[in-house]
């Protein structure tokens, strides 16, 4: 996986601060919490003397130059931006340092206040390998003025049919009744459409890594996603993203968005949207099964091949810390503090009105989403958006690629799905070998 990683990865535009001998390389991704940590960087460097050179990518291009970097022991960064799918992997192939001891002789830096399902995430065998930078669930998301106008309500618990059809009534020749991912990638796809299949009783694999592509749990959680981003969905729906989806929300574009809580810190800010203070929030859509909502975090880990970690350390404390936080809200507004890591984030008077609106449905759901225990009928992996097996990164994006292909009209859902059973039963075989 590393070596076809290698051939893949894209470089990035790196900001350097100065030119001092202690200097550190830090790999980003480039959202914008991440680039305004680019931004207020320059006063960890007028504190610690520590120059520091940003690498920042977009996520596709981050997970492979990351991953072929760490895998390998190139050595080219001594902190990576990676999420709680890697993290206890490479903490178990001693890839990354373990951070516990450090946080634990860091005055002040309580890492008991991190979310506790995001500590649980970026951890193995009790330690933690990554901090996490913001974290977040998923939820659905929607335009309280259109659907006033229009009459239309949700329960404040929806199921997907019931959501489906607001879709439909919403609809018009200029706005679409929801916007749904479309994209391929394991992380831009997959991560709205596995909950979905989680919440129809479906799953990637059984308990004896038998794949489930082609039983009636996963196709009608596909069907459905596919016919409802299809009928009602955005234009363009098999190249919309987080980003895509997030404009039109934000611009009166779009009615609903099924999607990352970490979403808030757009929508609820004036400067970049139209609807702000209008947006309206409902738990991830049920059906056989409830507490759909996923986990995920952006996080910071320190590469075993760093030969600067107390430094990178310094950084990576700096970057996560409470007192990052309230610097963010000094310098950016509290619109802009990094979502869903810290409790104590959301007991900052700032933070706290404007994060009315939403702060419940994002914590209930953060602190609900469980890793071991995401699908209705047990599996021998984890995780609710991904599967947290080394092949997923390959594995989700092949299946992607086919349900894209599906919403763009290339294929029917029935090809898609014999296809992506075929994928999935290659890596199945290699586990079932292995369990012999």
């Amino acid at each position: 996986m590393a070596v076809a990683l290698v051939a893949t990865g894209c470089s990035g535009a790196g900001a350097l601060f100065g030119d001092s001998d202690r200097q550190i390389t830090v790999a980003m991704v480039s959202n914008s919490q991440m680039q305004d940590a680019v931004e207020l960087s320059s006063q960890f460097t007028e504190e610690t003397g520590i120059d520091v050179k940003f690498v920042t990518l977009s996520e596709n291009e981050a997970r492979a130059k990351i991953t072929a970097s760490v895998a390998t022991g190139g050595g080219e960064f001594d902190v990576v931006m990676i999420s709680n799918y890697e993290t206890p992997m490479w903490g178990k192939y001693g890839w990354l340092v373990d951070l516990t001891p450090y946080m634990d002789a860091t005055p002040g830096y309580d890492p008991d206040d991190f979310i506790p399902t995001l500590k649980t995430a970026l951890s193995y065998d009790g330690q933690m390998y990554a901090a996490p930078f913001y974290g977040e669930s998923s939820f659905l998301m929607y335009n309280k003025r259109m659907f006033a106008d229009r009459g239309v309500s949700l329960p404040e618990n929806p199921t997907w049919p019931e959501v489906a059809e607001a879709a439909a009534e919403l609809k018009t020749d200029k706005v679409s009744g929801i916007c749904l991912r479309g994209k391929p990638g394991w992380g831009e796809l997959l991560a709205p459409l596995d909950t979905v299949i989680n919440a129809y009783g479906g799953r990637w694999y059984d308990e004896d890594w038998n794949a489930q592509f082609n039983t009636p749990e996963v196709r009608d959680a596909v069907k459905f996603y596919v016919d409802t981003v299809r009928e009602s969905g955005e234009p363009g729906a098999a190249s919309s993203g987080f980003q895509e989806c997030s404009n039109q929300l934000a611009q009166g574009q779009t009615a609903m968005w099924y999607d990352a809580t970490s979403a808030v810190s757009v929508l609820e800010n004036k400067d970049s949207s139209s609807i702000a203070g209008d947006v309206g929030y409902a738990q991830a859509p049920t059906m056989a099964k409830d507490g759909n909502g996923w986990l995920y975090t952006w996080a910071l880990g320190i590469p075993t091949s760093s030969d600067k970690r107390d430094d990178a350390w310094k950084f990576i404390s700096w970057m996560t810390s409470k007192e990052y936080i309230k610097y963010v809200v000094q310098k950016k507004g509290p619109e802009s503090v990094p979502p869903g890591s810290r409790l104590s984030t959301y007991e900052l008077p700032e933070v706290k009105k404007v994060a009315a609106p939403y702060a419940e449905q994002m914590l209930s759901a953060m602190k609900a989403a469980d890793q071991k225990h995401a699908t209705l009928k047990p599996v021998p992996y984890e995780g609710v958006q991904f599967l947290a097996i080394p092949e997923f990164q390959d594995l989700g994006t092949r299946v992607s690629q086919q349900i894209s292909a599906a919403i763009a009209g290339q294929i029917s859902v029935d090809e898609a799905l014999d296809q992506s059973q075929k994928y999935a039963e290659v890596v199945g075989k290699a586990y079932q070998e292995e369990q012999r």
